[in-house]
């Protein structure tokens, strides 16, 4: 077999294997909430320190990657990410649990960070688009680590055998994995310090994924209470627009890939936010099962690309290395993550939840726009 097809065989079960982990933890929060018998508010304060983690490891991860190569960072974190998630079942107060959450957000940022690098310098050596079918991995693996912790719940596994059994499916993806795994280009001395001003072309991809991950966020948190308040389904179908927009999502990163190869980032990130504007405009003002269940799909769809395009763009940065650029877009990225669901709550607090998904919708002709004017500051990484 042709070592690249192995290389990107072995780099995206790792991307898999990341995304189980994740979904693992997540599947698994109300028994967390159940064991220390906390309330929604208690759950929701203790579930902010991941994200603090996340965040704590971006500049490390930034900096890690430049000084060591991906492929160190992912050789140390691969086996650290699988192991720290055990601890998260067997912490036996929250004062433990909050550092142990800590650590993982931290391990799995550095690992997104590293990946992507390792992504970036296969895809270089490709010749083609590929990042985007990575990213769809890791959303297949947030389906089937629903599914595995749905049959662990059913066979009444404890968080923390749970978490063992996917510790160990972890270790045997890794192993077999990491001898594929190889150093990346050196980008010589740029970029070194990950706590720079972002140029021109990092600050306006940071924003597009701002944008676009605020959007994610919102799907992510509200799908369900926006099926059940206002299109006022069955009870039974409430997940139907969950469902749909997760599913359109990850197929769209598939086969976005053989779109953004035919027509350019560029014009996919314009595409992009128009599909993201559309589907929400629709679902807010025709909010009927089907239309609504039609907009989610769009909103997917319209989302799928905006992460990989946005890191592929950044990682071809000429005045930071990929490490570091990625590092920097993520940050402000993630601001938009962190920042959507609770705005979307507090809108329609103020309002409703319809003039909540609105004003959201609005994102996507920010994406669009921002891909639109001023279109030279693309020009060091892609052509117009």
């Amino acid at each position: 077999m042709n070592p690249l097809i192995k290389r990107r065989i072995a780099l995206g079960s790792l991307f898999f294997f990341i995304g189980l982990c994740f979904a693992s933890w997540a599947a698994r929060i109300p028994d967390i909430q159940s064991k220390f018998d906390l309330s929604e508010g208690q759950l929701g304060t203790l579930l902010l320190f991941l994200p603090i983690g996340s965040m704590m490891g971006l500049p490390i991860a930034g900096w890690s990657v430049h000084h060591y190569g991906s492929r160190k960072v992912i050789l140390f974190g691969s086996f650290a990410y699988a192991m720290s998630l055990p601890l998260i079942g067997m912490s036996p107060s929250t004062w433990i649990l909050i550092p142990v959450l800590i650590l993982f957000g931290l391990l799995g940022n550095i690992m997104n960070i590293a990946l992507n690098t390792q992504a970036l310098d296969l895809e270089d050596q490709m010749g083609k688009s590929i990042l985007a079918s990575f990213h769809g991995l890791w959303s297949m693996a947030g389906f089937a680590g629903a599914g595995l912790g749905a049959g662990m719940i059913y066979l009444g596994f404890t968080p923390f055998l749970h978490y063992l059994i996917v510790m160990g499916i972890s270790l045997v993806i890794v192993l077999l994995s990491h001898r594929f795994i190889v150093q990346e280009k050196s980008s010589g001395d740029a970029g070194g310090l990950v706590l720079k001003r972002p140029d021109d072309l990092l600050l306006r991809i940071g924003l597009i994924a701002f944008l676009g991950m605020m959007a994610e966020g919102c799907m992510f948190d509200w799908s369900g209470v926006y099926f059940k308040k206002v299109v006022m389904t069955d009870p039974s179908l409430v997940a139907v627009g969950y469902v749909a927009f997760m599913g359109a999502m990850a197929s769209g990163r598939f086969v976005s890939d053989r779109f953004i190869y035919r027509f350019g980032k560029v014009a996919i990130l314009r595409a992009s936010g128009i599909l993201l504007f559309s589907g929400l405009s629709i679902s807010v003002i025709f909010p009927t099962f089907f239309t609504a269940t039609l907009g989610f799909l769009m909103v997917g769809f319209g989302v799928a690309s905006v992460i990989p395009v946005a890191y592929s763009i950044a990682g071809r940065s000429k005045l930071y290395s990929p490490g570091v650029a990625l590092a920097l877009v993520s940050t402000i990225s993630f601001f938009g993550f962190l920042l959507g669901p609770p705005l979307i709550g507090f809108i329609a607090d103020l309002f409703n939840l319809k003039t909540s998904f609105a004003l959201i919708a609005v994102n996507g002709l920010g994406i669009a726009l921002l891909a639109t004017i001023r279109t030279q500051v693309f020009f060091q990484s892609e052509p117009k």
